[in-house]
């Protein structure tokens, strides 16, 4: 008798595979919210990142241009010192041409002389009366001195505050410039902490160390400060700038002041009065004329190189001098007359000087020189002013400073109930395996963090803009986000303290 055999039965193993597929699918998509919300966080980390670096370089950006502007101006206190001094001497100069009138009829009145024995005593006559004229030169000269000295303290007034007025303008760039430097390093100050508050609440505020290497990209942009990876340019080859500058800012009448004439060759911008006394009142008749006259004012080494050309080698500013000088010639009955006259006005820190001595009193010593001290040392006195230090190296992009940004976030909620997707409050789970023992599954993101560069640049308007040097004299400094190169992002990372992160930047091949 044969018995039958029953097939065994395999019902449930459908059961137990859909159940597996489903919870494969339950941890895939939870992994796939995960990795949107980390997506979202990091794309709103970076742009926080970029905006952050790139609205301190226009803190930067803004600084630069103010200290142009406030160049400028600085300039301008020595222009305005060249034509107060221009002034000045022109001013002097009347009671000395009054002499060169009194010296044209000496020598008439001794030609009259010489033609009066022994018959013709006309010119005897003549020889007294120019000696009478001679004389009336001499009260008027004199009179015009007068005139002169009660001006000079009103001068040295002036001369004094121009450069009180140097020394305030710099202090306002030493202001600016800690604040810039503060906000740089800190990336907070000057409202920059309303990024954080408004785009990414919870992020870090900027690394101290990166705001280090900002700190210092800004101040080796300009010479003077210490910079880590760069010299200073001596105190004279600055103050060198700054007088050339000033010298070619000066208005046409201060340069030269020998162009515009009216009747007889005097310039124009004397008195009719004057005019009218030297050449025809005093004299009454005869021809008189002025020939050679010339004038000039500019910042100078020494007096004795006004007249020197505009762009002097050397020239540190140490003087403000100007002067005006010229030849008066009188033709009056049988003879003519020749006088020289010469007025000029020097303001130096040693006491400076001033000619005709009889239009003088007291000293001119309240300009003190341009930049006389260490820029970092330069406080309130000095005359010191903000020079942009290039650079001839295309890698370090000629001089111009770089910003740098990296900032992190938790992007790691830890509470299940304001973020479900995280399963619970540690974001992962655990699996065990019997004798294999336990494995962890974290679902969840942990720390992200962003890292962005912006380039502080120099850019004029117009077609031709690049050829233009960068400077700290005309206001055209510009931002924009920059790339970095592999080495750059590694150092930054380094700085930041993410050795991974930098040791990845570095890998080889690897696009930024």
């Amino acid at each position: 008798m044969r018995s039958a055999s029953r097939p065994r039965r395999q019902r449930g193993q459908a059961l137990v595979l859909a159940c597996l597929s489903f919870l494969l699918l339950a941890l895939m998509t939870t992994l796939s919210f995960n990795l949107s919300h980390a997506l979202r966080e990091k794309m709103s980390l970076q742009q926080h990142s970029d905006a952050l670096a790139y609205s301190m370089g226009v803190v930067e950006a803004r600084a630069f241009n103010y200290y142009a502007a406030s160049n400028r101006a600085i300039a301008s206190t020595y222009v305005g010192m060249t034509s107060a001094h221009g002034y000045m001497a022109a001013a002097s100069a009347t009671g000395d041409m009054m002499r060169a009138g009194q010296m044209s009829f000496f020598i008439i009145a001794a030609l009259e002389v010489a033609q009066c024995p022994p018959y013709n005593f006309q010119h005897c006559f003549d020889a007294l009366e120019a000696v009478m004229i001679a004389m009336d030169y001499s009260s008027k000269a004199s009179e015009y001195d007068q005139k002169v000295q009660g001006v000079e303290s009103a001068f040295n007034k002036v001369i004094q505050e121009l450069d009180r007025m140097a020394n305030q303008i710099h202090t306002s760039q030493q202001t600016v410039h800690r604040a810039a430097k503060n906000a740089l390093r800190d990336g907070q100050s000057a409202d920059l902490s309303q990024l954080t508050e408004k785009n990414v609440p919870g992020a870090s505020e900027l690394n101290s160390s990166v705001g280090g290497m900002n700190a210092d990209e800004f101040d080796c942009a300009v010479d003077g400060m210490n910079c880590t990876r760069a010299g200073n340019s001596s105190n004279k080859a600055r103050a060198q700038v700054m007088t050339e500058i000033s010298n070619a800012s000066r208005p046409g009448w201060a340069a030269n002041r020998s162009l515009p004439v009216i009747m007889n060759g005097l310039p124009t911008y004397y008195k009719s009065d004057f005019i009218k006394d030297l050449l025809k009142d005093i004299p009454q008749e005869g021809t008189h004329m002025i020939v050679g006259h010339q004038g000039t004012a500019k910042v100078a080494q020494t007096k004795s190189n006004i007249h020197g050309p505009g762009q002097v080698t050397g020239n540190e500013g140490k003087v403000v001098v100007a002067d005006e000088h010229g030849t008066l010639i009188s033709q009056w009955r049988h003879g003519f007359g020749v006088g020289t006259y010469k007025a000029l006005v020097e303001s130096s820190e040693n006491g400076g000087s001033h000619e005709p001595s009889g239009a003088h009193s007291g000293q001119h010593d309240m300009f003190k020189g341009i930049n006389t001290k260490d820029l970092m040392g330069c406080s309130a006195s000095g005359n010191c002013f903000m020079k942009f230090r290039a650079s001839d190296d295309p890698d370090r992009d000629w001089g111009q400073p770089r910003v740098y940004s990296y900032v992190t976030k938790q992007f790691f909620v830890g509470d299940a109930k304001k973020a479900p997707w995280e399963l619970n409050d540690s974001g992962s789970f655990t699996l065990t395996h019997g004798a294999q023992g336990d494995g962890q599954l974290r679902l969840a993101p942990g720390e992200g963090a962003a890292l962005s560069k912006a380039l502080v640049y120099y850019h004029r308007l117009g077609p031709n803009g690049w050829k233009e040097a960068p400077g700290l004299f005309n206001p055209y400094w510009r931002v924009k986000l920059h790339p970095f190169s592999a080495q750059e992002a590694s150092q930054v990372l380094n700085r930041a303290g993410n050795s991974d992160a930098a040791t990845l930047a570095g890998a080889k091949d690897l696009a930024l």
